[in-house]
């Protein structure tokens, strides 16, 4: 189980931080929405390497009991999202230290863009500053960060859990 756990939950993370890089670049680029579509999409895409991993230990095994199942598909998501969430630390805290502030500014400007009112403006300006005094406590930045991805590779655990249980061949 350990072996699966590492290989998958760590594939997972690399998938969903380095998308998660590339969409900071294209919101510098192209706005805030195409990073946050690049960033969902990311998400979802590694969550598939949950159900690829469970359904790995299931062959490997012989078989699956639901509980077991779900048990190694949420290690692998626990692995995956503390591989994202030290990769956004690290990079908002060390290497892109003004990356909030860059953040709360695209969601701004989106928001002006979009051609919203100046009250709909004047809020999305309190949570950008919201935001960026959340991501200046390390603490809150790299737990937020770990529960972005968590629902849907718990969720993805579920459903392999359930979708490839399987009784041990007798013999």
């Amino acid at each position: 189980m350990k072996k699966t756990v590492l290989l998958f939950g760590l594939a997972s993370g690399a998938l969903a931080a380095g998308m998660m890089l590339l969409g900071m670049r294209l919101a510098m680029a192209h706005g805030y929405r195409v990073a946050e579509t690049v960033g969902f999409t990311s998400i979802v895409l590694s969550s598939l390497l949950v159900f690829f991993g469970v359904r790995s230990h299931r062959e490997r095994e012989g078989g699956l009991r639901f509980g077991r199942g779900f048990a190694v598909g949420a290690a692998i998501c626990g692995t995956a999202c503390a591989v994202y969430a030290l990769t956004w630390g690290v990079t908002s805290l060390w290497l892109l230290p003004d990356l909030p502030a860059k953040l709360a500014t695209c969601m701004v400007d989106q928001a002006r863009a979009d051609g919203k009112s100046d009250k709909e403006i004047a809020e999305t300006m309190r949570q950008a500053e919201e935001m960026r005094r959340m991501e200046a406590n390390p603490f809150l930045n790299v737990g937020e960060a770990f529960l972005e991805p968590l629902p849907f590779g718990l969720a993805a655990a579920l459903i392999a859990a359930a979708v490839l249980r399987r009784r041990p061949a007798a013999g």
